[in-house]
């Protein structure tokens, strides 16, 4: 199941992320649309929530006085970072996002170590270190990106590279928000429990946008959007809609590995896309692989490889424990398992 939801996360965040550049390329100018698009698609979830067999007898049901609070500041913490993301998305080509992006695996490895208290080891801080620095090259570089500068007003590839890096700071804190939450307040982890939290959450964040839409006016100019599609109406609807289910997917399958394992590892697997977007882009889109951008790719797949080496070690380790009588058993494992056992009945 693990393996299923990273392949999931994988699948879900390279469509997302290409379809919504395609949305961009294609005529498509409303930033609170994009917004909207990357939660707009939660109320799909109650059909996965009626289907799905109900909560064991004796599992934890916190009060809803405690949950509407979280609900609501999840939501609205979502929603706007999702509006940071669009405004990034459309300021810099589709390549240079995904691997400025990936900087949201720094900050997840300090926000988990301040919040859900995750281990911090030589490896990760070398993870940490090294995915900075690719995003540092990919901001120093941004004038020899031939595709940003003949594209964009000046000024607005720096924005969307600030733009990007305070996302993935913000989407960061909120994974490592998401796994408290289901430590300290939900106490529970079955598939009825992600996919609630998730659509209430999500819920929140697509009214954050849909008021962005109404008050900026933006609403006005959807029906002339449409008609100037490249590629039609059709194309313009289905194009949506497929990015909204594409955003729904990966963040149910990167919740259930937050409940699963940790936030930090949910991050991890979402930074295995890294090296396919840009190649699809190039592909699709005519984006330039400069020799800068192939550099920071390198160095993002390297601090991704220092952290699987990590789970390599813990694993070796686990092993050897096992070997001399202990029970081999994953330390992320073995330490949730401990936090379970400690919870009042």
């Amino acid at each position: 199941m693990v393996l299923l939801d990273m392949l999931v996360v994988l699948c879900g965040q390279t469509v997302a992320t290409l379809l919504g550049r395609y949305y961009y390329n294609s005529g498509g100018n409303s930033k609170w649309m994009a917004t909207l698009t990357q939660s707009g698609g939660s109320p799909l979830l109650a059909i996965l929530l009626l289907l799905t067999p109900r909560d064991p007898v004796g599992e934890p049901r916190p009060a809803a006085a405690k949950m509407v609070p979280i609900y609501l500041g999840l939501g609205t913490l979502i929603g706007f970072d999702n509006l940071m993301y669009s405004y990034a998305l459309q300021y810099l080509p589709v390549s240079t996002f995904a691997l400025v992006a990936a900087t949201q695996l720094a900050f997840n490895s300090v926000t988990s170590r301040l919040i859900n208290a995750q281990r911090f080891t030589a490896l990760i801080a070398n993870s940490v270190v090294v995915l900075t620095f690719s995003a540092a090259l990919l901001g120093v570089g941004s004038s020899s990106d031939g595709t940003s500068a003949a594209d964009l007003p000046r000024g607005k590839y720096t924005l969307g590279f600030i733009l990007t890096l305070s996302a993935s700071a913000v989407f960061a804190l909120i994974l490592s928000l998401f796994e408290v939450t289901f430590e300290k307040a939900v106490r529970g982890r079955t598939l009825r429990w992600v996919l609630r939290v998730q659509m209430c959450t999500n819920f929140v964040a697509a009214t954050v946008a849909v008021c962005g839409l109404l008050a900026s006016g933006e609403w006005r100019t959807i029906p002339g959007e449409m008609a100037a599609f490249e590629d039609g109406r059709a194309r313009y609807v289905a194009t949506l809609v497929g990015t909204a289910v594409s955003w729904q997917a990966m963040s149910v399958a990167t919740l259930r590995l937050i409940t699963r394992v940790s936030s930090l590892f949910a991050n991890v697997t979402g930074t295995v896309s890294l090296p396919l977007v840009p190649v699809f882009a190039v592909v699709l889109f005519g984006d330039r692989m400069t020799g800068i951008k192939a550099v920071a790719m390198l160095m993002a797949v390297w601090g991704f490889l220092s952290y699987v080496y990590q789970h390599y070690l813990d694993g070796r380790r686990a092993a050897a424990m096992g070997g001399q009588g202990g029970a081999a058993e994953c330390c992320v494992c073995k330490a949730r398992a401990g936090g379970e056992a400690a919870l009042p009945a």
